[in-house]
């Protein structure tokens, strides 16, 4: 098949990837037939995912506003997908236009497409990363370049952890990240969980994927305060992504209890 323009050379367009299936979900355009078509087998597995997708992206948003609001001027989103709506350098920018802004994923799509819309943005960038391996990141030229470690920066896992198995050690992985960050940053996080309810429709979203290069998990809050030890957790600790400060105008029925979140600063 003809690759449309946005796509980088070498991409494979016969296995469907996490970062366009979400970038679907949230009604963007840069993704491909394997992917939408993977996505619809979620849909049809759990109709509900596709609120999972819009209130993780609220989650995001009300995250770098209320760090922003605190000051923070340093982002650092690991596993950042692809650059749709409510871009983080959008949200920070608008508060002060020189915050500093890198977004981090191991997905070639992603990588491209934020670099193209970056481009002209002197206080941002999109690079290639893995969150298996901090110290590449935390290493890389145009992250150096851009962020200030002697300076709070607040590093972004949003919906990025459950990607990864037990053996990648996701506590050991942050612990590496955050040994490189100043007191007072921060490290904001989301991940699936199971909920009692949805068992079903959780099994079949996690054998979806299972046959993907990108296999997914639940964790409980414990093991996300596991992942997150040594931080001092914020108000109002490990909850519900949609319970986590939420907007005063958010409708009720958009609850959503399948994802965690949670924000945590060094001391």
């Amino acid at each position: 098949m003809s690759l449309p323009e946005w796509a980088p050379d070498g991409v494979d367009v016969t296995v469907p990837n996490a970062a366009r299936v979400y970038d679907y979900g949230l009604g963007g355009y840069h993704n491909f037939a394997v992917d939408r078509e993977f996505a619809e087998q979620l849909i049809s597995a759990w109709p509900g995912i596709l609120q999972v997708a819009h209130t993780n992206r609220a989650f995001l948003g009300r995250v770098v506003r209320r760090l922003a609001a605190q000051g923070v001027r340093q982002f650092l989103d690991i596993g950042s997908g692809i650059p749709t709506r409510g871009n983080v350098h959008e949200v920070v920018q608008a508060i002060d236009p020189e915050a500093r802004v890198v977004y981090v994923d191991i997905d070639d799509v992603a990588v491209s497409h934020g670099q193209a819309i970056l481009a002209g943005n002197a206080h941002a960038a999109a690079i290639g990363g893995d969150l298996r391996t901090p110290a590449r990141i935390i290493g890389h030229e145009r992250v150096r370049a851009l962020l200030d470690f002697e300076q709070p920066v607040a590093v972004l896992l949003v919906a990025v952890l459950h990607f990864l198995s037990d053996e990648d050690d996701p506590p050991a992985l942050v612990r590496e990240l955050t040994a490189a960050l100043a007191p007072g940053s921060f490290v904001a996080v989301s991940h699936f969980t199971a909920v009692e309810d949805l068992g079903q429709e959780h099994e079949q979203v996690t054998k979806l994927y299972g046959r993907t290069p990108t296999t997914v998990r639940t964790r409980t809050p414990e093991q996300v305060a596991a992942i997150l030890a040594g931080l001092d957790l914020i108000e109002p600790g490990i909850v519900p992504i949609t319970s986590w400060h939420p907007d005063p105008d958010d409708p009720a029925e958009n609850e959503q209890r399948s994802v965690l979140g949670a924000v945590a600063k060094k001391p």
